[in-house]
C-alpha cells in the first residue's frame, strides 16, 4: 500500500513539473487592470441624491496622486474625501448636490491593481441629480503660449454664460483637469452653447481670481455634438510587429480638437520682496515690479552722503546699493529707511517706508579670520620655495580684479566680444585695449570700440536705456579666416574699489567661410504681420535671430550642426514676444515651431519653405526639444514576451 502510494506521489511530482516547463519561475506577470464590478450609486443613475460613491472591484486597487488626477465635475469647493479600501474606492462629495444636474469623476489614470500597477485607463463615474444624464464630451489641449510645451495639470472648465464677467466672478460650470501631454476631455455635458477657459488656480475657487494665475481664453462659441465615426483598431504581436488591423466603430464627440494658449498676464502691481547682503560691499533691494522712480534712502547708523553707487535693472525691479567707503564695506549692520511707492488695494501707487537691518552674509570677524588663512597658506607655499632655492616672494601680491570675456578661441564674424566684471568699473581705459590681426605671418593694429553695454528693456522705446556699470562691449570687423590677438595692458579696468585688471593676451580665430552654413526660410505670404525668428539649438535655446522681410528670414555663419527653429507674430512690431491680457480681450502673440530638426553642414546653403499654420499648434514642437514629456505607461505584456524570449520560449498568450 505504501508503496503505490509512493508512486501516485511520484506521477503527481512529475505530472507538475511538466505543467511548469518552458514558463519562468512565480509565472507572468499580470497583464490585465482591475475591472469596475459594481457601484453604489449605480455608474450612470439618475435622480441620485447620495453624496457617498462606493465603486467596487475584481482585484485590489490604489489610487495614484488623487489629489491631482481625480477631478469631480461640477466644480467643488470643498474638497472631496477620495480614498483606496481593499477592492474597493470611496468618494464624499462635501458640497451640495445641485438639482438637475450631470455629476462626473474623472479618475483619469489615477486607478491601477496593487500587484503590477496595471492602470484602468481614464476611467469616469457619473450620475445624474435629475431623471437624464447628459453625456456630450469636449476635447483639446492646452500649450505654453510662449513655448508651445503641453501644459500638465491646469483646470479646462466650461461656462454656459458668455460674458467675459463670468471668468471672474463664478466658478467654472464642469472641468477637467490636462494629463501629461496637455490634453483634456470634458465629460457629462450637456447640449447648449459655452465658452472653453483654462485656470492654474491658486487659491482653489475655480475662477480668474488672482493676477499671477495662469490662464487661457478664447473668444469662441462652442456647441457640443456627436456623429458615428470609424477609426482602425490596431492589435500588436509586439512593439515591432502588427497581428491585426480593424475598423471600429464610435461615437465622435466634438468639437475634439480645441487647442488653449496659456499664459501669465504681466503683473504690475508693485510691492517690496526682500533685501539682501551676500557680499558686504553691497546689498540690494527686490521689488514686484519696476518704476521709474527710485527709492529713497536715509541712513540710520551711518553718513549716507555720496555713499553708494546705485546700479538698477534695466527694468528697475532690483536695485543695487555699493558701498564706495570701506568703512561701510567692514561694518556689518547697516540700517536704513527706505522710501518707496507701492501698489495699494485700489491698485494705486502709495507711498510707503520700511526700515531694514542689513547685515553681511559674512560678518567682519570671518572676512577677516579668511584673509589671515589665505595669507598663512600663501606664506608656507613661499617658505617651501625658498627652502628649496627656488624663486619666492616675500610680500603677497595685491589681488587682481577678475575679468570675464565670453568668447573662445573662436568666434563668428556677426559676435562681439563682451567684458564682464563682479564689482562696477571706475575707469575703462580703451587705450590700453589693441586687437591684432595676422596677415601673412605679421600682426597688424585693427580698429576697435570698446564701450559699455546699453540696456534697454525689451521692445520699449519710449524710455532712454541704461548704460551697465560691470559689462562692456568690444566691436570690430571680424575677417572670416583671420587670427587675432586680443591684448589688454596692465590697469585696462579698475573698478571702484581700487582692483585693477591683470595683462591679458587671447588668441582668436575667425573661421573661413567654409566652415558655415547659411539657412533661409521663405514663409508663405501672412498679410501685414511681422516675423521674428529664432533659431534653436539642440537644447531648444535661441542662438540666432532675424526678422522676416518681404516673407524671408536669413541667418548666416552658421555653425555647421542640427538645430531647429520657431517664430512669432510680432503685431506690435517691437521685437519681443508679448504677453496676453484679459481685461483687453488681448491673445499673447502667436508662436510657432518648424516641425522638423534642420541640419546645416559647412558650405552648405539650407533653403526651406515655411508655412506656419500648415499643421495644428499641438503638432508643431519636435519631440526632441519638447521638455514636457508624455508620462509612460507600464507596459506589462511587452515585460512578458521580453521574459520570454530570453527563456527562448513563445510568450502563449
Amino acid at each position: 500500500m505504501k508503496t503505490n502510494n509512493f508512486i501516485v506521489l511520484l506521477l503527481a511530482l512529475l505530472i507538475a513539473s511538466c505543467a511548469r516547463m518552458g514558463r519562468p519561475d512565480g509565472g507572468w506577470y499580470d497583464e490585465t487592470p482591475p475591472s469596475v464590478i459594481g457601484a453604489e450609486p449605480a455608474d450612470g443613475g439618475i435622480g441620485v441624491r447620495a453624496k457617498k460613491v462606493k465603486i467596487y472591484f475584481d482585484e485590489f486597487v490604489k489610487l495614484e496622486n488623487a489629489t491631482e488626477k481625480v477631478v469631480v465635475s461640477p466644480p467643488q469647493l470643498e474638497q472631496p474625501e477620495i480614498k483606496s479600501t481593499g477592492k474597493r474606492i470611496e468618494v464624499e462629495l462635501k458640497d451640495s448636490l445641485h438639482s438637475n444636474t450631470t455629476y462626473t469623476i474623472d479618475f483619469s489614470d489615477a486607478i491601477s491593481d496593487n500587484n503590477e500597477g496595471n492602470p484602468l485607463g481614464n476611467y469616469t463615474y457619473s450620475f445624474a441629480t435629475g431623471d437624464h444624464i447628459d453625456t456630450l464630451e469636449v476635447a483639446g489641449c492646452v500649450l505654453q503660449a510662449d513655448n508651445l510645451e503641453p501644459v500638465k495639470g491646469i483646470l479646462v472648465g466650461l461656462y454656459a454664460e458668455l460674458e467675459d464677467s463670468c471668468f471672474i466672478k463664478q466658478p467654472m460650470l464642469r472641468v477637467a483637469r490636462t494629463d501629461s501631454r496637455g490634453q483634456f476631455i470634458i465629460r457629462g455635458v450637456a447640449k447648449g452653447n459655452y465658452r472653453v477657459y483654462a485656470l492654474q488656480d491658486q487659491d482653489g475657487n475655480y475662477r480668474f481670481s488672482q493676477k499671477s494665475e495662469q490662464i487661457a481664453f478664447s473668444h469662441d462659441v462652442i456647441t457640443p455634438s456627436f456623429c458615428d465615426a470609424t477609426r482602425q483598431d490596431t492589435t500588436w504581436i509586439d512593439s515591432l510587429h502588427i497581428k491585426d488591423i480593424k475598423r471600429v466603430g464610435y461615437t465622435r464627440f466634438t468639437p475634439d480638437d480645441i487647442v488653449l494658449r496659456a499664459f501669465n498676464e504681466t503683473v504690475t502691481d508693485r510691492f517690496f520682496l526682500k533685501a539682501e547682503r551676500n557680499e558686504a560691499d553691497h546689498f540690494t533691494l527686490f521689488f514686484s515690479y519696476g518704476d521709474t522712480q527710485l527709492p529713497e534712502i536715509k541712513a540710520l547708523n551711518f553718513n549716507a552722503d555720496n555713499a553708494f553707487i546705485i546700479e538698477p535693472s534695466v527694468r528697475h525691479d532690483t536695485i543695487s546699493y555699493w558701498l564706495r567707503d570701506t568703512t561701510l564695506v567692514n561694518q556689518d549692520t547697516l540700517s536704513i529707511a527706505m522710501t518707496y511707492r507701492t501698489t495699494d488695494t485700489l491698485g494705486t501707487l502709495v507711498t510707503q517706508c520700511d526700515t531694514l537691518q542689513l547685515l553681511a552674509k559674512r560678518p567682519y570677524a570671518r572676512r577677516q579670520k579668511d584673509a589671515a588663512k589665505e595669507y598663512e597658506d600663501w606664506h608656507k607655499k613661499q617658505e617651501k620655495k625658498r627652502k628649496r632655492g627656488q624663486p619666492y616672494d616675500s610680500i603677497m601680491p595685491p589681488k587682481s580684479l577678475q575679468i570675464r570675456i565670453n568668447t573662445q578661441s573662436t568666434i563668428e564674424p556677426d559676435r562681439n566680444i563682451i567684458f564682464s566684471f563682479d564689482r562696477p568699473i571706475a575707469i575703462a581705459d580703451t587705450s590700453k585695449i589693441h586687437l591684432y590681426a595676422k596677415q601673412d605671418s605679421l600682426w597688424y593694429d585693427t580698429p576697435l570700440r570698446v564701450r559699455p553695454v546699453s540696456e534697454r528693456i525689451p521692445g520699449d522705446t519710449t524710455r532712454a536705456a541704461i548704460l551697465s556699470l560691470r559689462n562692456y562691449e568690444l566691436r570690430a570687423e571680424w575677417q572670416p579666416d583671420t587670427e587675432y590677438s586680443l591684448e589688454l595692458d596692465s590697469m585696462a579696468f579698475v573698478d571702484i574699489y581700487g582692483l585693477v585688471t591683470p595683462p591679458i593676451k587671447q588668441g582668436i580665430k575667425v573661421q573661413s567661410l567654409d566652415e558655415y552654413s547659411s539657412l533661409i526660410f521663405t514663409l508663405s505670404k501672412q498679410g501685414d504681420t511681422h516675423f521674428v525668428v529664432e533659431l534653436l539649438n539642440q537644447q531648444g535655446d535661441p542662438v540666432k535671430r532675424t526678422t522676416a522681410i518681404d516673407g524671408t528670414a536669413q541667418f548666416y555663419y552658421i555653425t555647421p550642426g542640427k538645430y531647429y527653429a520657431r517664430m512669432f507674430a510680432d503685431d506690435n512690431n517691437n521685437g519681443v514676444w508679448d504677453t496676453g491680457d484679459y481685461a483687453a480681450g488681448l491673445q499673447p502673440e502667436m508662436m510657432y515651431y518648424y516641425p522638423d530638426e534642420i541640419e546645416c553642414k559647412a558650405k552648405w546653403d539650407v533653403t526651406l519653405d515655411w508655412n506656419p499654420t500648415a499643421r495644428p499648434l499641438d503638432k508643431q514642437k519636435p519631440a526632441k526639444i519638447t521638455k514636457q514629456k508624455a508620462e509612460k505607461q507600464r507596459k506589462i505584456r511587452q515585460r512578458n514576451i521580453e521574459r520570454a524570449r530570453k527563456m527562448g520560449i513563445a510568450y502563449p498568450f
